[in-house]
């Protein structure tokens, strides 16, 4: 027969510390706590990279013990699958929305993307940094993953968007296409991701988001001659 515990027994119960945190249980299971393990990633990785970076740190960045990423994320392939098809895809989806609304101006087209660029950098400061080191770098294993994932039809498509604008006459003939959006990116992604670097710059310091698609807008539809006046 099964004794019934005494009031001293559970009262002894009641005093015992709770277990150390390992793999989460009750409140500490959802959906935030692995989005903010899926925060702490993105920072890591364009801080320090994606091969330098291990689940430990990120554990340790959201402050997590290494057992509860362990629980959400078994190997950093799998988080950074994850990191791909809930943080990138929809990132590259709304990148190509300015094509897709602007079919027959190309202008506004590609203006429309320099703001969306730098709107991006601003939501998610971790983007520009994180696109040079990973993307646009030799080697980036981010680059690699998500053209393992998507493949190229999308830049396929825009490629074949901005050919058809140079037969139609409405951009620039001299253009190479494969070359539009590198220039793009070059003229948004590079400054912003160097602009921490112009805190203490008395030139750029006060040089911003809304200046570097200003800027990259200006640059790319007027070129650097004198502006006409109309």
């Amino acid at each position: 027969m099964a004794r019934i515990p005494s009031d001293k027994q559970e009262a002894k119960g009641a005093l015992q510390p709770a277990r150390r945190p390992g793999r989460p249980s009750g409140t500490a299971r959802g959906p935030a706590q692995r989005s903010r393990l899926l925060d702490a990633a993105l920072v890591l990785f364009a801080r320090q990279g994606i091969v330098d970076t291990t689940l430990g740190e990120i554990a340790r960045e959201a402050g997590f013990t290494p057992a509860m990423m362990h629980y959400y994320f078994k190997t950093r392939d799998q988080l950074l699958d994850v990191l791909i098809d809930e943080r990138f895809a929809p990132l590259r989806a709304g990148l190509g929305v300015p094509f897709q609304e602007n079919p027959d101006d190309p202008v506004a087209a590609i203006t429309q993307l320099a703001r969306r660029i730098v709107q991006v950098a601003s939501d998610y400061p971790w983007f520009p940094s994180l696109w040079v080191r990973e993307v646009i770098s030799d080697g980036g294993l981010l680059r690699q993953r998500m053209q393992e994932r998507f493949g190229n039809t999308h830049q396929k498509a825009s490629l074949a968007a901005i050919a058809r604008w140079q037969e139609e006459g409405r951009l620039n003939a001299g253009l190479e296409p494969a070359l539009v959006f590198v220039t793009l990116l070059g003229l948004t992604i590079l400054p912003l991701a160097a602009s921490k670097m112009w805190r203490n710059d008395p030139v750029r310091s006060k040089i911003g988001g809304e200046e570097i698609a200003r800027h990259a807008v200006a640059l790319l539809v007027q070129g650097i001659g004198p502006q006409k006046a109309e």
